[in-house]
């Protein structure tokens, strides 16, 4: 991982609708059929080529017309689970959906280039966080062999180190060796804290996040600290609300309801967060994954919302893009079973395999070897 640069993961809890957010225009006449109570109008669409996209996501749409956001289309796994708890733990530890794996892809991807870590960190070499988690708790994907990667971080406001424990005072007793790795702990958190501190204050922004936005003020975080020179390669985040079973859209307006309003504050949080990069000069270093732990069913339920589904439809962000869409936008049948989803084109594992050896540079056989996928390339930058 000798690049410089930077993955930005965003997580959308719930499992977003993709067919509502990044509308198939050549199967709009069959989705009217499947889901007509909640089916964004045509003519509200914000329409390129052969897409529409849900009007509450016009900044997605602008980097999507300045080439600066790939639609991956048809993405998910073989064998899904509609389980929001268990596929999203085949989401973040890439694993097959019938083994439960206990480390996460980017915890994988690190023991790869840190085989020893907490041991020796921070050093010269690796001053900062190899990975940071955005709120309150460290994320699963940076779940290494032995130790998670990611320092947790929730504003840039006030920095606390915790107490040291008194390990002499457990030397000689049967847990004092679980004492002595709490302290070590305890110890490269303070550290890191001091190393986030000090970028902080080094960083700053230039353009204006919206407010009341908690993943705007957490991607801002972000950019304060890149821009104050933390050499973090990865991020994680999360915005919640995409469980839309009741009321995804108002009964009298399909472009309004709940999705719209996660829909509006990721795609508001998201175009801040580039446009600040680009301002900062930092654009060109960063990219942005956004996942879901599945879509939606492509018939609509009768309350005006949708159920647990299968593959879906998430975007990538960067510099470079090879191409504005990866796979083909999902095709709709006239006839439709009850609960069907769309079908899996291509393998979130091979997709990841793909971004881990292009942006990061591993070799393509160590990008493959974090996943048991059976491996397929794809090329997602120019080269």
């Amino acid at each position: 991982m000798e690049k410089d640069t930077i993955l930005v993961l965003i997580q959308l809890i719930g499992g977003n609708d993709s067919l509502n957010t990044f509308v198939p225009l050549a199967s709009y006449e069959e989705l009217t059929r499947h889901r007509a109570n909640i089916l964004i109008p045509q003519n509200k669409l914000l329409v390129h080529d052969k897409v529409g996209f849900h009007p509450a996501v016009s900044g997605l749409y602008s980097l999507y017309n300045a080439g600066e956001l790939c639609l991956i289309n048809n993405i998910g796994y073989p064998m899904p689970n509609r389980s929001h708890f268990r596929s999203m733990d085949i989401w973040n530890s890439g694993s097959p959906s019938n083994e439960q794996w206990n480390t996460g892809w980017i915890g994988r991807l690190l023991d790869l280039y840190h085989r020893k870590f907490p041991v020796g960190y921070p050093s010269s070499n690796f001053p900062d966080p190899l990975a940071i988690s955005l709120g309150s708790i460290v994320s699963d994907t940076c779940q290494g062999q032995f130790h998670n990667f990611s320092h947790v971080v929730d504003n840039l406001d006030v920095f606390t180190e915790v107490d040291r424990c008194a390990i002499s005072a457990y030397s000689n007793r049967a847990y004092g060796e679980l004492m002595t790795y709490l302290d070590s702990t305890i110890k490269l958190s303070n550290l890191y804290t001091r190393q986030i501190e000090s970028a902080a204050k080094k960083g700053n922004t230039l353009h204006n996040y919206p407010a009341n936005n908690q993943l705007a003020r957490e991607l801002k975080i972000v950019s304060q600290l890149i821009s104050g020179g933390l050499q973090t390669k990865i991020y994680v985040l999360s915005i919640n609300g995409f469980d839309t079973h009741a009321y995804q859209t108002a009964k009298d307006d399909a472009t309004q309801g709940m999705h719209s309003i996660y829909l509006k504050l990721l795609s508001e949080a998201v175009h801040a967060f580039t446009q600040d990069l680009k301002k900062l000069g930092h654009f060109n270093r960063v990219s942005i994954l956004a996942y879901s732990e599945f879509g939606r069913q492509i018939k609509s339920n009768a309350s005006f919302g949708t159920d647990h589904g299968d593959a879906t439809s998430l975007f990538m962000i960067g510099n470079s893009l090879a191409a504005p869409m990866l796979g083909n936008l999902p095709v709709i049948g006239e006839h439709v079973e009850q609960q069907a989803g769309l079908s899996t084109e291509i393998d979130f594992r091979n997709f990841y395999s793909s971004f881990a050896e292009q942006w990061f540079g591993l070799p393509r056989q160590e990008a493959q070897s974090l996943f048991t996928a059976e491996a397929r390339h794809y090329t997602l930058f120019k080269t």
